[in-house]
């Protein structure tokens, strides 16, 4: 998507950047560990592969992407390409692809995918960190995020963001708590087909949102440039 390219958002406790062509050697080398391929349900790509797939996630009209990275050390705008979200500052990243929904062609539906890669960085509250900055932009944007999806898809007369999804390997506990945790609620007591548990977060899902930021201390959040 267009709609974060020039935009980062910093709070207290992470920093999130668009995904930009320097990352791709660093998320590439993530993406060889095959640890990351089983929890991500992916495969290999080749460096070229990669570069290709940066482009995509930057013009496609139903995804949204981020590079999570440390915190500014202080509040600064803008945020810097290659020296605030430079190798050494990169964790992961965080996903979201829109679709419409199966059964409601006016009521749109995303998927989330949140991935903290450095390993030595696990465990430390990045994750939440992430996820509930990036549940705040999507609230925060949900008009103009769903009016790229329909120029792109040439629709009209969607309601609205009807509800946010993730799929996690059940084995996977500590991302399943995670989600859990900010209001996420398993939509069978099963895994799938696929050894997926499926977790939704429907119902008043904004107001979840703000409660989860607010339960957590989300800390100090601003959107800043990005360039």
């Amino acid at each position: 998507m267009l709609i974060n390219e020039h935009s980062a958002i910093s709070t207290t406790k992470i920093l999130l950047v668009p995904y930009e062509v320097h990352h791709v050697p660093t998320y590439h080398a993530w993406m060889q560990d095959t640890s990351i391929q089983e929890a991500t349900a992916s495969e290999p790509l080749s460096l070229e592969e990669e570069y290709a797939m940066q482009l995509s996630w930057r013009h496609d009209s139903d995804k949204l992407t981020f590079i999570a990275c440390l915190p500014q050390p202080q509040a600064a705008n803008p945020a810097l390409s290659g020296s605030q979200d430079g190798p050494e500052r990169m964790l992961g990243d965080v996903n979201l692809f829109l679709s419409y929904s199966e059964d409601d062609s006016s009521a749109v539906v995303g998927e989330i995918e949140l991935m903290i890669a450095a390993k030595s960085l696990q465990g430390q509250g990045y994750g939440r960190a992430t996820l509930l900055t990036f549940l705040k932009y999507i609230a925060d944007h949900e008009v103009e995020l769903l009016e790229e999806f329909e120029r792109e898809k040439m629709s009209a007369g969607v309601v609205g963001l009807r509800e946010l999804r993730v799929k996690i390997g059940e084995g996977n506990s500590r991302s399943i708590g995670l989600f859990e945790s900010v209001g996420f609620e398993a939509l069978a007591e099963e895994a799938n087909y696929f050894g997926e548990r499926d977790l939704v977060l429907d119902r008043g899902w904004h107001e979840r949102v703000r409660e989860a930021c607010e339960r957590y201390d989300l800390g100090e959040y601003c959107e800043v440039k990005y360039r």
